[in-house]
């Protein structure tokens, strides 16, 4: 059963640049920024309030993160929501015919388990499903 947003997920080709002027402008700290060699990315999360800001940055040029970077500058990239029955939710999205681009959980970068909705179901926006 969805619980509420997890975090909103913006692709960015500065991340350094971005985090900084993100956090400047609305008074926040400056969150580390992760280097995550495997997956071609580094990451910050920045907080705000229950929901986090998770800033994206490819490491390849070729990229997922890249690719969407290039076709649509900084941008929100997907949105997550948190479940706390990510197999059931699943099942029943199968059942439902909705679109999935895992449909079984996969560890995610913080280590939850998560699968995405295509972003076919709302025109071009992934929905991140995740374990609290």
């Amino acid at each position: 059963m969805i619980k509420g947003i997890g975090h909103i997920a913006l692709a960015v080709r500065d991340i350094e640049g971005v985090a900084a002027a993100l956090c400047r402008t609305i008074g926040l700290p400056l969150p580390p920024i992760k280097t995550f060699p495997e997956r071609r990315m580094k990451v910050a999360l920045v907080e705000v309030g229950p929901v986090q800001l998770e800033l994206l940055e490819d490491l390849s040029e070729t990229g997922m993160i890249a690719r969407h970077v290039a076709a649509h500058g900084n941008s929100i990239h997907h949105f997550c929501l948190i479940t706390d029955a990510i197999d059931a939710d699943l099942q029943e999205l199968k059942q439902r015919e909705v679109p999935l681009m895992d449909p079984v959980p996969r560890e995610g970068l913080r280590g939850k388990r998560i699968a995405f909705i295509s972003p076919e179901l709302l025109k071009g926006i992934p929905i991140e499903l995740s374990d609290p």
